[in-house]
C-alpha cells in the first residue's frame, strides 16, 4: 500500500481539474498544466478532490500510483503557487547577471557562460552572488537549477562553486606538508 497514494489531492479554491482518458489537466492562476499517466493507475475527479487508485497489484502498478499521485499534488500547487530554487555563488570573482533573457556567469573560466533562460522559468539574480529559479513546473525548476549548478559545482576543499541555498559541503582536509 503506498501511504502517498491513499491521500486524495484537495483542490484549493481558484483551481480547477479535468481528465480526459490518461490525461488531467489542472488550471489555476497562474497557469495550466498537463500529466499523461501510465494505464497502471486510475484517475479520478470527485467535488474537489482527486484520487489515484492502482490497477491491479503489481509492482508496477504499485510503483506508478504513488508517483501519479505526487505528479498530480505538484501540479495543483504549481498552477496555485510558484516553485522556487535558490542558488548561492561561492568563490572570489565569481558572479551572476541578468541580461534580457539570458543568465550570464562569471564562474573562473577564460570566457563568461551564457545560460538562455526556458520559457515559463524566471530568473532572478538579486545579488551578483545569489540566483532564484522560479517556476509552476517543479520539475523544470529542478532541473533549470541544477544545470545553472553544473556549470561549476561545489568543491570540497574550498566550498568555490555553485550551491543550492543551505547546502552544506564536507570540507576535506587538504595536502599535508
Amino acid at each position: 500500500m503506498s501511504r502517498i497514494g491513499k491521500k486524495p489531492v484537495e483542490l484549493p479554491s481558484g483551481v480547477s481539474a479535468s481528465v480526459s482518458g490518461q490525461t488531467v489537466e489542472v488550471k489555476g492562476p497562474k497557469g495550466t498544466q498537463t500529466f499523461n499517466a501510465t494505464d497502471d493507475v486510475t484517475i479520478v475527479v470527485e467535488d474537489n478532490t482527486i484520487t489515484v487508485t492502482p490497477r491491479g497489484n503489481s509492482k508496477r502498478a504499485r510503483q506508478q500510483w504513488g508517483m501519479s499521485r505526487t505528479v498530480v499534488a505538484n501540479m495543483v500547487h504549481g498552477v496555485q503557487n510558484s516553485f522556487k530554487k535558490e542558488l548561492e555563488i561561492h568563490g572570489v570573482g565569481y558572479r551572476a547577471a541578468i541580461q534580457g533573457s539570458t543568465l550570464k556567469l562569471n564562474l573562473g573560466y577564460s570566457h563568461d557562460v551564457n545560460f538562455d533562460i526556458p520559457q515559463g522559468i524566471s530568473v532572478t539574480a538579486p545579488k551578483p552572488t545569489e540566483i532564484i529559479v522560479e517556476g509552476h513546473d517543479a520539475q523544470q525548476v529542478g532541473q533549470v537549477a541544477a544545470n545553472i549548478r553544473d556549470w561549476r559545482r561545489p568543491e570540497p576543499y574550498k566550498g568555490k562553486g555553485i550551491r543550492y541555498k543551505g547546502e552544506y559541503i564536507f570540507a576535506k582536509e587538504g595536502k599535508k606538508k
